[in-house]
């Protein structure tokens, strides 16, 4: 595809050929003068009907499949300047209660001052024949909300949104979109997905908002707070959040920040309370979820379970059908379900965690104990499912997720039917998940964590797993024996020397039959160079993967030249170079490329981190299509944002997921991201081959950095703290 620079033109749209109510997405051909056949033109803007006339600013694009086509950066619908496109315009169908007939019979009484008449005097269609009093009526409420929903768009562009953004403003806020942009424009980061801080700040300097204004104080902390809540924290010392806020909002002095604090304090948007006599800042939801959760652990911790009797001759029995002996700890944490209400079993790789969880499964099942399985993402799931030969949900699935209201449909009042409730990969489990799950674990059923301590915690606010362990609240059995077979891989063995601060070994040279190994790299260019070489030459070309369905890019961050963003580009130009794609915001989408879900979706039934492949694209009408395992999933341009190149991504993304075969990435240019879980976190996602692209710097910081304890939290305290 070739692109031109931005071009304004103007035009009568002749057709509508496609469009999306619920992304604002349309295609409309638009005659323009000069040209000899019909423009088309993309772009997300409001509904426009056949006979109106459009100035267009965009860029204009060639595709092989679509030809030439103009993608609107900005529309402004203007008034039709002939008698015969202002009957096609009112006639159009969008208009509700016009149709061809009744708009030639408005056009033929009031010619060309029939716009003017809507506007200004609907009550004057009467006039027409044939149009009576309720029918006018009608006509003039409908004309009313299509006006206001142009004079809202325009407004918007005007201050700065962009063309999409101002679609969603206006499906969130509807007719008061200019009041609340005009009045309240820092609402706009807290209830439109996509605008941040600055959009907002840029929207709200349009319109005069002082720079130093109470409003902007407070927005800015909300913003700041927020962003040290989404890196994990579920409480922030005041001397920070300030500091932060400051330099954000370039100011100088701390009173306008304290008074804007104390604001927020008092209307329940932030709570402010001492921990080791320090201030310390949360949001609203994180301070009430904590709290909730502790006292939610200790109640079911001290509700007795239904006793389970003879555990140790159905353990028995479940040695005896699989072939077996359980090792002493095993045994432990087995027997260990038939009297306790909430129980964690941990441990790293090759220790043996999934012959626990069937010995668990065994138990109850002859204990006629039902249960429910469930981890935080949709390929963890699908792994548990697999390894267990038992069905396995999402957790939001086993607590029926409400898309209307944001929450779940199981909690306190309505809680999940079961006996017993088996969480895997548990340190993916965040603060606000836990909080929920446990309010609807039934009082006296038991719930099981399982999951590995020591990799990197969830992406969301706390470190659930690590405090629950750490408070000494609930029974905890710690797997770390581990196994021939799996002591044999160097994959295992190097996971545990990494999580005990000592550096991966590697296998002699010219060893074929290795399963890990490590190539130095002195910086970023070289090992971008090395990985498009291992990807698409060396991997499939010694092992038999397949470069793109087998072998998974992990990286630290998204941004620099070794980063996830850089690297997808290039592997997508080594492995899918040609072929009708997508482009939106700089990020081209192709037919063949391999792509993952950012975020879950409860409509499409695709979850954050799953991984898929395009399997087409429709370039014209914005959408294209992913084939998710054996089942293919529509999506519009919008929807698109969802989606990203998958040949690399993060290893925070690929918690929960096994892979393969793995390439790993860790630099000194990573400095900031480098530490040791992240580095035991990666080379467990491998589950056949790893091989580690990094520095001898870059593996020395990760081994000294142990940032377990790095998250504020309290839920330790809290747990331990009850009497």
């Amino acid at each position: 595809m070739s692109s031109v620079g931005e071009i304004v033109v103007e035009g009568e749209v002749t057709r509508v050929t496609f469009e999306s109510e619920s992304s604002g997405f349309r295609v409309v051909k638009l005659r323009v003068p000069g040209r000899g056949e019909p423009m088309a033109v993309v772009g997300q803007f409001p509904q426009v009907g056949v006979g109106a006339r459009l100035r267009v600013t965009g860029t204009l694009e060639t595709t092989g499949k679509h030809g030439e086509q103009l993608r609107a950066t900005f529309v402004t619908e203007l008034g039709p300047s002939t008698l015969r496109g202002l009957a096609r315009y009112l006639g159009s169908g969008s208009i509700k209660g016009i149709g061809e007939k009744s708009a030639e019979r408005i056009v033929s009484h009031f010619g060309m001052e029939a716009l003017r008449v809507l506007d200004e005097a609907p009550e004057r269609l009467t006039e027409v024949s044939g149009l009576g009093k309720a029918r006018a009526l009608q006509i003039a409420d409908a004309w009313r909300e299509q006006r206001g929903v142009r004079e809202v768009m325009v407004f918007l562009q005007t201050h700065g949104a962009s063309l999409s953004l101002a679609t969603r403003i206006h499906k969130r806020f509807g007719a008061a979109a200019m009041a609340v942009v005009s009045r309240q424009p820092y609402r706009l980061a807290m209830e439109v997905s996509g605008i941040g801080f600055a959009t907002a700040d840029r929207i709200a300097h349009s319109v005069g908002i002082a720079g130093d204004s109470p409003e902007r104080m407070q927005a800015g902390l909300l913003h700041v707070l927020g962003e040290l809540t989404e890196g994990g924290h579920c409480h922030s010392p005041e001397d920070e959040l300030f500091e932060r806020a400051a330099q954000l909002l370039g100011q100088a002095e701390r009173p306008p920040l304290e008074h804007a604090a104390a604001t927020l304090a008092l209307g329940g948007y932030v709570t402010l309370t001492l921990i080791d006599g320090v201030k310390m800042y949360s949001t609203r939801t994180v301070f009430a979820a904590e709290i909730r959760l502790a006292e939610r652990i200790l109640e079911l911790a001290r509700t007795s379970a239904t006793k389970i009797a003879g555990a140790g001759e159905l353990l028995a029995k479940f040695e005896l059908a699989q072939g077996i002996e359980l090792a002493p700890e095993q045994r432990a944490a087995a027997l260990a379900v038939a009297t306790s209400s909430v129980l964690v079993v941990t441990g790293g790789p090759g220790v043996g965690k999934t012959t626990v969880l069937r010995a668990i499964l065994a138990v109850l099942a002859a204990s006629h104990v039902g249960v429910r399985l469930a981890a935080p993402t949709g390929r963890a799931a699908k792994r548990m499912t697999e390894t267990t030969s038992r069905e396995a949900q999402t957790l939001h699935r086993l607590l029926e997720f409400d898309p209307r209201t944001g929450g779940f449909k199981r909690g306190r009042g309505a809680v999940i039917e079961a006996g017993a409730i088996i969480v895997d990969e548990a340190s993916m489990v965040d603060l606000l998940m836990a909080d929920a799950l446990t309010q609807a674990v039934p009082t006296g059923a038991r719930l099981i964590l399982v999951g590995d301590v020591d990799q990197l915690p969830s992406i969301g606010p706390g470190a659930v797993l690590r405090d629950v362990i750490a408070s000494g609240a609930v029974p905890c059995v710690r797997l770390v024996h581990i196994y021939r077979q799996a002591n044999e891989s160097l994959i295992v063995a190097n996971a545990h020397r990494v999580n005990a601060g000592q550096a991966p070994a590697i296998p002699p040279p010219g060893d074929d039959s290795a399963d890990f190994y490590m190539t130095l790299r002195p910086d970023a260019a070289a090992a971008k160079k090395t990985v498009i070489d291992l990807v698409t030459q060396r991997i499939p070309k010694r092992f038999g993967f397949d470069p793109a369905r087998d072998v998974q890019v992990l990286v630290p961050m998204n941004r620099g030249e070794a980063g996830s963003i850089a690297l997808n580009a290039a592997l997508q130009a080594a492995l899918n170079p040609t072929g009708v794609a997508l482009v939106r915001g700089g990020k081209t989408l192709r037919v063949g490329d391999k792509v993952m879900q950012l975020r879950n979706d409860y409509d499409k039934d695709v979850w954050n981190g799953d991984l898929g492949q395009i399997a087409s694209v429709d370039v014209a009408a914005g959408k294209l299509t992913v084939r998710f395992d054996e089942r293919e999933v529509d999506y519009d341009e919008q929807e698109t944002d969802d989606l990203a190149l998958a040949y690399a991504c993060t290893i925070h993304k690929s918690q929960g997921s096994e892979y393969a075969a793995v390439v790993v990435v860790m630099l000194s240019s990573h400095f900031v991201m480098l530490s040791k879980s992240l580095l035991y976190t990666a080379l467990t996602r491998g589950k056949r081959l790893v091989v580690l692209v990094t520095d001898l710097a870059a593996v020395k910081v990760s081994l000294g950095r142990d940032r377990r304890g790095d998250r504020r939290t309290r839920l330790a305290s809290l747990l331990s703290a009850a009497p």
